[in-house]
């Protein structure tokens, strides 16, 4: 198709040819391999050309983070239409049992969303907050925190006490709190405000700390030797996590 071609067809169209190319890339050869001379040989442009429609081989790579995080969203919602919508521990173990498929499933989308070095381009200021937010993962922490609020408004967790939040944290876990109450609300879900104190933000941040830490040692094979099956590792630490909440037996 020529560019002549391409000018007549909605600008959408052409937009959406283009990342699909540099997630073809992407999969196929890894974020390097993603540049806009590369997109642009692959259709049979030049590369200026692509400049109508990215400003940037960054800002590209955004937007192909935004496809990324919506198919990942479409998948994990998938997971749980099979979930019993009043099963708010099912719906958690679904979505991090699901979050494990997909970055096995995809380790080189998994690589540019949740394992590339920050940049604070991507990144946008919650006014309401302050807090630092980077919408691009919107899709799965949306997903995520639906299902924790959830549990939080239908159980009663075990929590350290306040006392045990290294001091150091706590400016971040604040600020990170009020961000949290106002995801949790725009779902719909009344969670009264002591419900998330302190503790309770600080133990979800340890929860996501050991179900990344998990799934990115094995996504990129770094156990410190070799796992022929890390599933029953990884079941095994969610039984953990479920019972340091005080939810055994939950999984």
């Amino acid at each position: 198709m020529t560019e002549t071609t391409r000018r007549d067809r909605p600008r959408a169209d052409t937009e959406r040819e283009i990342r699909q190319q540099a997630r073809r890339l992407l999969v196929e050869q890894g974020r390097e391999a993603v540049t806009l001379r590369a997109i642009a040989r692959e259709l049979g442009i030049t590369a200026p050309a692509l400049y109508r429609y990215y400003d940037s081989r960054e800002d590209l790579l955004r937007r192909v983070i935004d496809d990324i995080c919506v198919d990942l969203g479409a998948d994990l919602t998938a997971d749980l239409t099979r979930i019993d919508e009043h099963d708010a521990i099912g719906g958690v173990l679904a979505v991090c049992r699901g979050f494990r498929r997909w970055a096995l499933a995809h380790p080189q989308e998994f690589t540019l969303v949740f394992a590339s070095p920050d940049d604070s381009a991507t990144c946008e200021i919650d006014e309401s907050t302050g807090v630092m937010m980077r919408p691009a993962k919107d899709q799965f922490g949306r997903i995520f925190l639906n299902m924790a609020g959830r549990l939080l408004a239908t159980h009663k967790l075990l929590v350290p006490e306040e006392e045990r939040v290294p001091d150091e944290l706590r400016t971040d876990l604040a600020a990170f709190r009020g961000h949290l109450l106002a995801q949790i609300k725009q779902e719909g879900i009344e969670l009264p405000e002591e419900a998330l104190n302190l503790s309770v933000v600080y133990l979800m941040l340890q929860f996501w700390v050991r179900l990344y830490g998990q799934v990115a040692l094995e996504v990129f094979g770094r156990f410190p030797f070799a796992v022929s099956n890390p599933e029953p590792l990884f079941e095994s630490m969610l039984t953990e996590l479920f019972d340091d909440i005080g939810l055994a037996n939950a999984s």
